[in-house]
């Protein structure tokens, strides 16, 4: 029998909590921390959870891996009583061979929540909240990502526009081969939460 996408994450509840629960220790943190300044200079302990639960994480991917076990779970967001529901990929899993096309199939679905929600708001990029940006270069960036995300606020909804590894966009070093432009719909000027 072959886990389930749900069982590795119910799995790594389990052993998230175990571990900063102190159920779990690492006794060699200073020798994988390979810093010896470092090592006297951080609290070894709470260093040896992460270490055990990162350890641990590992052995989940290898698994998802082997199996074939997908890392995309669904996602639900709401926004002024309206709900779209899409896939992503789970935080603590990776996505492996298939995942980008299901994130790339649920695009239109995304991207027509966000048109029906967004109805009259200006659009800003993240990186520069103080100007809008127009309708040509919205749709540009749309027809270039190759799936799209979403969050929502009280007052404002963020929309990522991604291409590239969906293991790897969401860091900035991925750039350009992998990368995501994150845009906020608001009212007025945006806030400065960071989501």
């Amino acid at each position: 029998m072959t886990y389930t996408t749900e069982e590795l994450i119910h799995f790594l509840e389990l052993e998230l909590r175990a571990t900063w629960g102190g159920k779990r220790l690492i006794f060699n943190a200073e020798e994988k921390l390979d810093n010896p300044v470092v090592a006297k200079a951080i609290d070894l302990d709470k260093m040896s959870r992460v270490f055990v639960f990162r350890d641990f994480r590992q052995q989940i991917h290898d698994y998802q891996r082997q199996h074939q076990i997908s890392g995309v779970v669904a996602r639900n967001v709401t926004f002024q009583d309206q709900s779209v529901s899409f896939p992503e990929v789970y935080n603590q899993l990776i996505a492996i061979d298939g995942d980008k096309e299901i994130l790339m199939r649920a695009k239109t679905k995304v991207l027509n929540f966000w048109n029906e929600v967004t109805d009259g708001m200006k659009y800003y990029l993240a990186s520069d909240r103080n100007t809008p940006i127009n309708s040509t270069v919205f749709a540009q960036l749309c027809e270039e990502a190759q799936w799209a995300e979403l969050d929502a606020g009280k007052e404002e909804v963020y929309l990522g526009l991604c291409w590239g590894n969906p293991k790897e966009y969401i860091y900035q070093w991925a750039k350009p081969d992998s990368g995501f432009h994150r845009i906020i719909a608001s009212n007025n000027e945006p806030s400065t939460i960071n989501i």
